[in-house]
């Protein structure tokens, strides 16, 4: 007892718990490189504990992984050897402190040598709730080696940001991409996002690509899908998932219905355009000069009012259409045919060739119609055909296959309508002759390019929120990872062992 005295060690129960310590040491070092320290920690266990006790510790333990470091160090200070320094005395008093002064405890101990890790600072922290007071000085050196939920833990409190840029410390891939979503998510590409599993990036890039959307019924981008496919039932779900300033836009959509009117970036995003057209429903003539947007509904405009045989509205519609000078040629050989069907509807066949004359070397189609009206000049008045198109009678394209549904679908909406229903029984009839013949040639076709008519098939991309940063995985405040940060702060103090017990003070005096 009195050598175990001399090597800091005071009473049977401490020396019982030295020498469990020693048996482990002597149990995990490495023969080759502890070959002296080996001998001397023999020494001590057959009672023989010399001066050199404390240097063959240490000469161990700088060889040892932290968790052996950490288990010898808390036993030393449990035990109450006099092997340790003040200052690293006072730490591993806070560091196995259970009750809540650890925070303010800590602040009365100066920064240290013995913290290279920024274990200790970062624990202090930690278990105070004051990770913004963490020093700036301890980021890089904690960045290497903390558990994941605790670099998230500093995401979440704002000391870390892309400055800082925590995912270049991590060696596992995955906790890197993992960061770089959370803090730089525009710079994850889409492998690396699928890597990962973060669904939301997926999904949204998926839709932006104009991919079928794979999102679930009723989650965002399944409503944005409906939007792309002018879908009005979905826009008071979809503005509950939306960010305060896209639903104030998606109300601006909705609220330029009533007049026709939009700012120009709502009507440049094509995605909105079946939307928009959903909702709007003209009270005049369109102007096709306004923007491209206009411009395709002014032509729809004029088209459905020809099915609808509302040929005086039609009639202003293509008055806009004609004076729009600056359409492309095959969208001024749709609106020059039509004026030459209306015109042809009224025997001013004259008028009509005109028009005609003008497109006739644009669309192939356009110098056939032509053909059709100078041979009906040629025939008696009383004696021509009827001059509409009974397919575009039914509301359909010239020639469409769906045209027998069609007509039993009007005539079921309009059976008490005596004036309509012998529209479409005219219609019916000229269609079943032009079958029987097969020859549609006294048809006057439009319109000319039916895919002029189409509406764009693309995503409202100003309608898709900002790709916000992956949301944490990591559970908060995880008694497991505080407690790794605090082995490896009592491991970070090895330093404070010292080579030679420190003088027993009188309590140690007393209990020898």
């Amino acid at each position: 007892m009195r050598k175990w005295r001399k090597a800091g060690v005071f009473g049977a129960q401490a020396v019982e718990r030295a020498r469990a310590m020693l048996r482990q040491l002597v149990k995990q070092a490495d023969p080759e490189k502890a070959g002296w320290a080996l001998d001397t920690l023999r020494s001590a266990l057959d009672g023989e504990p010399s001066a050199q006790l404390l240097p063959a510790v240490r000469a161990v333990l700088t060889e040892a992984d932290p968790e052996l470091i950490a288990a010898t160090l808390t036993t030393v200070h449990a035990a109450d050897f006099a092997w340790l320094s003040d200052s690293g005395v006072r730490k591993l008093a806070l560091l196995s402190d259970s009750s809540g002064g650890l925070s303010s405890a800590a602040s009365a101990i100066p920064p240290a040598e013995e913290d290279p890790w920024g274990a200790f600072d970062l624990f202090v922290a930690l278990s105070g709730q004051r990770l913004p007071e963490l020093p700036a000085r301890t980021l890089a050196r904690l960045l290497t080696w903390i558990p994941l939920g605790i670099v998230d833990d500093l995401i979440d409190a704002r000391v870390l940001d892309p400055v800082h840029e925590p995912w270049q410390y991590r060696t596992d891939e995955r906790e890197s991409l993992y960061l770089k979503a959370r803090l730089v998510p525009r710079q994850v590409t889409d492998d690396q996002a699928a890597a990962i599993q973060w669904l939301e990036k997926m999904r949204r890039d998926a839709f932006l690509a104009g991919v079928e959307s794979q999102s679930p019924h009723g989650e965002l981008y399944d409503l944005l899908g409906g939007v792309a496919d002018g879908d009005t039932s979905v826009l008071k779900d979809l503005e509950q998932l939306l960010p305060r300033d896209l639903v104030l836009r998606l109300r601006r959509i909705q609220g330029g219905a009533l007049t026709g009117t939009w700012d120009r970036d709502i009507a440049d995003d094509r995605g909105l355009w079946r939307l928009i057209f959903a909702l709007w429903e003209p009270k005049a003539a369109v102007s096709p000069a306004r923007s491209p947007l206009h411009a395709l509904m002014a032509l729809r405009q004029a088209y459905d009012l020809i099915s609808s045989g509302d040929l005086q509205h039609a009639a202003s519609q293509i008055g806009k259409l004609v004076a729009f000078e600056a359409a492309e040629p095959e969208y001024q050989a749709e609106v020059f045919n039509f004026q030459a069907y209306l015109l042809l509807l009224e025997e001013k066949l004259d008028a009509a060739v005109v028009a005609l004359s003008r497109i006739r070397a644009i669309h192939p189609q356009a110098a056939a119609n032509l053909a059709l009206i100078e041979r009906r000049r040629a025939v008696p008045r009383n004696d021509r055909r009827p001059a509409s198109n009974p397919y575009v009678d039914l509301g359909l394209p010239h020639a469409s296959p769906a045209w027998e549904t069609r007509y039993r679908d009007l005539r079921r909406e309009f059976a008490m309508d005596v004036d309509m229903s012998a529209r479409l029984n005219r219609a019916m009839k000229s269609i079943r002759e032009a079958e029987q013949e097969e020859d549609w040639s006294d048809l006057f076709v439009l319109p000319l390019d039916v895919d002029l008519f189409s509406l764009p098939e693309e995503v409202p991309i100003s309608l898709v929120p900002p790709l916000a940063p992956l949301e944490r995985r990591t559970p908060a405040d995880s008694p497991a990872d505080l407690e790794l940060v605090r082995r490896r702060a009592i491991a970070d103090l090895l330093p404070c062992l010292l080579n030679a017990p420190r003088r027993p003070d009188h309590h140690h005096r007393t209990t020898a």
